[in-house]
C-alpha cells in the first residue's frame, strides 16, 4: 500500500496521500482552488508546483499556500513535506474522504493503540497482591479522571486514561487476591468505558466498541449490576450518534435489567437515551414515553459506587434536561417543548464550577435551542443561540458537538431561504472543517 504502480516508495508523506486519493494533479489544483475561495483566500497554486512539493522540494510556499494545503489535506505543511520512512505499518483512516496517518503521538493514534491494548487484554485475561494504599491510589486516578472528562479537552487526558489502563490491566495479567481482582475488574471497566467514550469523542466508533466490550468484560467479572448498565449507556451513545438508532435502542433496553438491579443512576440515562433514539426515528409517543419513564425512575435511584464516582460515571438532572431537549429537537411538532427544556438546561449548564458542568452537554444544550427556533421560524434567535457553540476553540470540538451543529445545519436546510439561513450555515460549515478529530495533537 506504501507503493505506486511503478513500485516506489513516496518521497513525502504529500505525496504518499496524493496517491492515496487516487486523484489527478490538475483535479487536486481545482480542489485547491475551490477550497481557497471557501476561506477567502487570494491564493493559487500549479500542477507544477504541487508535483514539486510532492517530490520533497519546500522552496515557494506562502503563509496563504500553507493554510489553504493544511486545509485541503487535513495536516501541516510541515508534516506534510516530511520525508516519508515506510510508515506502511502505521495506521491509515479515511476522514472526510482523505486520508490522513495516525501517528501513536496524535490522540487518534493513542485512542487505537488502547483499543488494540483492550483487546489483547480480553483475549489473555486468567493468567501478588496490592497493598490497600496502593488500590486506593488507582481508585483516586480513575475517579479524577471521570470527574475531569466532562469538563476538560480530551488532549489534557487522554495520555493519563491510556496510561492508567495499562497499569490496571498488567496489575490483572498478575495473580491478586480475589477482594482486590474485583476491584481492579470494576476500576478497569470504569477506565474502559472512559476510553470508550474517548474513541467516540475522537469519531472512531470501532475502537470505542472495542473498549466497551472489554469493559463489558471486567463489569462481569467484577459482578457489578451498576457498572454493566453504565456500559450498555455508553454503547447506546456510541450507536446513537452514529445514527444506529435501533442498535442504540436494544443496548439502553439490555441495560435496563442490570440498571433495575443496581438502582443508580443509570435507571434514568438508560430511557433518555431510548428517548434520543425513539425521536430520532420519528415516533413521538415512544419517545414522550421514555421521558417520563426516565422521570419516574428519579423516585428509585440509590447511588452506588458508579454514582460515587461522579462526572462522567453518574447521570445528573441537568444531563436529562439536556436529552430530553435533544430527543425533541428531532420532532418539529415538539419545537416549544425541545425549546424549554434547553432554556432549562442552559440554565443548569451556566456555572462552571457546580460538578455537573460539561462543556459538550451545554454547547448539545444551546444547539437544541437553535433547532427549536429554526422550527419556529427565528432564525435570527437561531444563530444568536448557536454563537458560543461556534465559538469553541478547536480542542473541545468532539464528535457529538459537531454532529449536533450539523444538525442545526440540516435543520435550517428545511427552513424558507433567507441570508440570515445562508449566513449561519456558512459559519456552521466553517466550523465543522475543524473538528477535535483532525487536530495534529
Amino acid at each position: 500500500m506504501s507503493s505506486d504502480r511503478r513500485g516506489r516508495e513516496p518521497r513525502t508523506v504529500l505525496e504518499f496521500l496524493i496517491w492515496q486519493q487516487d486523484r489527478t494533479y490538475d483535479e487536486l489544483v481545482s480542489e485547491f482552488d475551490r477550497k481557497a475561495r471557501e476561506l477567502g483566500e487570494n491564493a493559487t497554486i500549479s500542477a507544477r508546483h504541487l508535483r514539486r512539493l510532492a517530490s520533497g522540494e519546500r522552496d515557494g510556499t506562502t503563509p496563504v499556500t500553507r493554510r489553504v494545503l493544511q486545509q485541503v489535506f487535513g495536516q501541516p505543511v510541515d508534516q506534510l513535506l516530511t520525508a516519508w520512512q515506510n510508515r506502511s505499518v502505521g495506521l491509515i483512516e479515511p476522514i472526510s474522504g482523505k486520508t490522513v496517518l495516525i501517528e501513536a503521538t496524535t490522540d487518534r493514534g493513542m485512542i487505537s493503540m488502547a483499543a488494540n491494548r483492550a483487546r489483547q487484554f480480553a483475549l489473555i485475561t486468567g493468567q501478588v497482591g496490592l497493598t490497600s494504599d496502593a488500590l486506593d491510589q488507582i481508585h483516586e486516578d480513575v475517579h479524577e479522571l471521570a470527574m475531569a472528562y466532562p469538563q476538560r479537552p480530551l488532549s489534557e487526558i487522554l495520555s493519563d486514561l491510556v496510561s492508567v489502563q495499562d497499569l490496571i490491566f498488567s496489575l490483572l495479567e498478575q495473580r491478586q487476591r480475589l477482594d482486590q481482582a474485583k476491584h481492579l475488574y470494576f476500576l478497569a471497566g470504569v477506565n474502559s468505558g472512559l476510553l470508550a467514550k474517548a474513541s467516540h469523542d475522537l469519531a472512531d466508533p470501532h475502537a470505542a466498541m472495542t473498549q466497551a466490550r472489554t469493559a463489558f468484560m471486567c463489569a462481569d467479572q467484577a459482578n457489578h449490576d451498576g457498572l454493566r448498565a453504565w456500559i450498555r449507556g455508553l454503547q447506546s451513545l456510541v450507536a446513537y450518534w452514529a445514527k444506529r438508532h435501533n442498535e442504540a435502542i436494544r443496548f439502553a433496553q439490555q441495560g435496563a435489567e442490570f440498571a433495575t438491579r443496581s438502582r443508580n443512576s443509570s435507571m434514568v440515562w438508560l430511557p433518555m437515551n431510548e428517548a434520543r433514539c425513539w425521536a430520532a426515528l420519528g415516533n413521538t409517543i415512544n419517545t414522550t414515553a421514555a421521558i417520563q419513564r426516565a422521570e419516574d425512575a428519579w423516585n428509585h435511584v440509590e447511588p452506588d459506587d458508579m454514582d460515587e464516582l461522579g462526572g462522567i460515571a453518574t447521570f445528573s438532572r441537568p444531563r436529562q434536561l439536556y436529552y430530553a431537549a435533544d430527543a425533541l429537537a428531532w420532532l418539529p411538532s415538539e419545537a416549544d417543548r425541545a425549546e424549554r427544556y434547553s432554556q432549562e438546561a442552559i440554565t443548569e449548564y451556566s456555572d462552571q464550577s457546580r460538578p455537573e458542568w460539561a462543556f459538550g452537554d451545554q454547547a448539545g444544550s444551546y444547539s437544541n435551542l437553535a433547532i427549536a427556533r429554526v422550527q419556529q421560524g427565528q432564525v435570527e434567535g437561531a444563530a444568536e443561540a448557536l454563537t458560543p457553540v461556534l465559538d469553541l476553540p478547536s480542542d473541545q470540538r468532539i464528535n457529538g458537538i459537531i454532529k449536533s451543529v450539523e444538525h442545526v445545519h440540516q435543520v435550517l436546510s428545511k427552513a424558507p431561504i433567507s441570508g440570515e439561513a445562508q449566513r449561519l450555515q456558512e459559519h456552521i460549515e466553517f466550523f465543522t472543517r475543524a473538528p477535535l478529530k483532525a487536530l495534529p495533537m
